[in-house]
């Protein structure tokens, strides 16, 4: 099997690089909607995130029926978990992930290098991915990720650990294109940026692919759309078509 960033590279090359965040706030029918959207939008799509709250009240089967239904339409499914624990741990949890089908986590490398290599490791061998946060969309962000330490934000610590990692790709908010711009002039493609906030956050599609991003993340600004095949094809264009 490819790996995980040759197989999302591939679905992105026929479709754009733009990723469902199918991050409801609610979970009702959870999994019937989630293979909704899946079969609806997925010509515009290269793959889909599933967030942790709505990956808990979900059973093994019913994780395996997404998955398999995204991997039938051409889409990589990434778990949203922020995995951060000790060595152990992590490695226990991405093995349940990978039986049920999922082909790459978020981690947070505040678990420190040595496990963020270890983890990389350990998926990369079951051709599974891992992508870790380097600097979020939220406004409150810049207080944590813009933190000094050792005389570099948290943020380029992050990005350091990353690339020694060899880690698949790093999450970078589309509200902060500067930090997109930094961390794609740093990284030189050796991982793919992959970008939450387009959309009703503010971020600009158009700008962040300017600056230096392969992945758009976009959830709300589909799912509660009136037209979510509409919004969907909208933004597929514009990450298709970034000038």
């Amino acid at each position: 099997m490819a790996t995980f960033r040759t197989r999302i590279a591939k679905a992105s090359e026929r479709r754009g690089g733009l990723i469902l965040a199918n991050d409801y706030p609610t979970i009702r029918n959870l999994e019937s909607r989630t293979i909704r959207n899946i079969e609806t939008l997925h010509p515009f799509l290269c793959g889909i995130k599933l967030n942790f709250h709505l990956l808990l009240p979900l059973g093994r089967k019913e994780i395996k029926n997404i998955t398999s239904t995204a991997h039938r339409r051409g889409l990589q499914v990434i778990a949203d978990i922020k995995l951060n624990d000790i060595n152990s741990t992590n490695l226990a949890a991405t093995a349940y992930l990978w039986e049920m089908g999922l082909d790459a986590v978020i981690a947070n490398p505040i678990m420190g290098p040595g496990a963020l290599k270890s983890l990389v490791v350990s998926a990369h061998k079951k051709d599974r991915g891992v992508i870790t946060l380097c600097h979020m969309s939220a406004p409150e962000a810049k207080e944590s990720y813009e933190l000094e330490t050792g005389g570099i934000y948290l943020y380029e610590m992050f990005l350091k650990w990353a690339l020694e990692s060899r880690v698949d790709g790093i999450i970078a908010g589309a509200t902060y294109p500067q930090i997109i711009r930094r961390c794609s002039e740093r990284a030189r493609g050796r991982l793919d940026i992959f970008s939450p906030g387009v959309g009703t956050q503010g971020g600009s599609a158009k700008e962040i692919i300017l600056a230096g991003t392969r992945y758009v993340i976009a959830g709300r600004s589909i799912l509660e759309s009136s037209s979510p095949a509409r919004e969907a094809r909208h933004l597929q264009s514009l990450v298709r078509q970034p000038s």
